[in-house]
């Protein structure tokens, strides 16, 4: 859920500071304007991690994944 969160916040930020209309945003993010419609209104569970990754992919965006020890435990 964390990082499905994380990534609608991401697309979600991209349509508020380009100022996008959901029928734009849904042209870039390569989806349909309900699909936008449901992101912007954080219906979380209608969405994938792929499908996530795949729209932040259609808009020019690099994904990256890490993995590392907890913060409170990096020495």
């Amino acid at each position: 859920m964390k990082i499905r969160s994380i990534l609608m916040g991401s697309i979600r930020s991209i349509i508020e500071k380009v100022q996008l209309t959901q029928a734009w945003a849904a042209d870039i993010f390569g989806v349909t304007q309900p699909c936008i419609r449901h992101l912007v209104r954080g219906k979380i569970e209608l969405f994938s991690i792929d499908g996530l990754v795949t729209m932040l992919a259609s808009s020019g965006r690099d994904v990256e994944v890490s993995i590392g020890p907890k913060e409170d435990q990096a020495a």
